[in-house]
């Protein structure tokens, strides 16, 4: 978890600087949020997911190759390969702001007006979107990390009610499906 900690605040702190926007997305951003409610209660995750402008990726490919991350263009993905954790699944992966990530979704990825700067100084997807994200990809890593915002009573009536209706039918569906707190 450190590794995957120090790996953000690097690949981060250097988008910061070279004023690049982003988004930190994925299990990172809901560890983020869960934690505002329950620290105990946050996931690890091997990776880091950033939303970003398609067209800042060139932009971005000189910061990564200066960080020592080796590109490797997957089709749906970009993924930048830590040196120091060479693997697929510890990586930096890129997500298009605004473009679907899959032709299947029915909604486009967030933009990243959406963002909000989380006080250690990185910019995270602000929840409404990452909950809207998560809906729409809906894979199983997905449904747990809208189960533990919603155990965690991150998910609001304002969020629920802001929602497309079939993603809201998606977010019955895992509260139908949660276990009752002893």
């Amino acid at each position: 978890m450190e590794r995957v900690q120090q790996r953000l605040r690097k690949v981060t702190a250097a988008l910061n600087a070279a004023g690049i926007r982003y988004a930190i997305i994925g299990g990172n951003a809901v560890a983020v949020w869960v934690a505002k409610a329950d620290p105990a209660a946050t996931r690890t995750t091997k990776d880091v997911d950033l939303l970003v402008n398609r067209s800042d990726l060139d932009r971005v490919k000189i910061i990564m190759r200066e960080l020592g991350f080796e590109l490797h263009d997957l089709r749906r993905l970009v993924l930048f390969m830590d040196p120091d954790e060479p693997s697929k699944r510890s990586g930096v992966h890129l997500v298009w702001a605004g473009e679907k990530v899959l032709p299947s979704y029915l909604h486009t990825a967030p933009n990243l007006i959406e963002a909000v700067l989380d006080p250690e100084g990185f910019w995270v997807l602000d929840l409404p979107a990452l909950v809207r994200m998560k809906l729409t990809s809906f894979r199983d890593i997905d449904r747990v990390h809208i189960a533990d915002l919603l155990r965690v009573e991150m998910i609001d009536e304002r969020i629920k009610y802001a929602l497309p209706f079939d993603l809201a039918d998606r977010l019955r569906t895992i509260e139908a499906g949660l276990e009752p707190e002893e």
